[in-house]
């Protein structure tokens, strides 16, 4: 698997990879903690409905891909991650 990887994302060793791994794990941690605290800024928890999930939604992919870059940043790895990310938004914006 993590020669797939590494292929695929044209990395130069299984450590690379196994950074690239966590720092995508630690961005989705901190991005599903975000969640209630932000949430709990605009309404409580019994007063929420589809709305407020679906509007944090699309609030906070943006807010990922700087926690991303972050991250990728404190691991050594911001060159990949820059790649990565505007590689993934050059993806929105085509017609």
């Amino acid at each position: 698997m993590f020669e797939k990887l590494k292929n695929r994302w044209d990395l130069k060793s299984g450590w690379q990879v196994a950074i690239v791994l966590l720092v995508f794990a630690c961005t989705g941690f901190t991005v599903m903690f975000l969640k209630e605290p932000v949430l709990s800024l605009f309404a409580a928890k019994e007063e929420r409905n589809w709305v407020f999930s679906t509007v944090y939604y699309i609030l906070i992919f943006p807010v990922y891909f700087v926690i991303l870059l972050f991250y990728g940043f404190i691991f050594g790895q911001s060159k990949f991650f820059m790649g990565f990310v505007k590689k993934t938004l050059s993806r929105f914006k085509r017609n």
